[in-house]
């Protein structure tokens, strides 16, 4: 198998692997365990400079 080849290939796939990477972040960011800490992850911004870590 060429460079060239191999190059066709991985472009043919390019699309299949960027759904199948963001799917995994959605599923990552989505599971019940993960919540708590995603939760307060989305609070930093409002949090006051005096604010301990939960």
């Amino acid at each position: 198998m060429t460079l060239i080849e191999i190059s066709e290939f991985l472009r043919s796939i390019w699309g299949l692997w960027l759904m199948v990477l963001f799917l995994g972040i959605v599923i990552y960011a989505f599971r019940p365990k993960n919540k708590d800490r995603l939760e307060s992850y989305g609070d930093i911004p409002l949090r006051d400079d005096d604010d301990k870590e939960r």
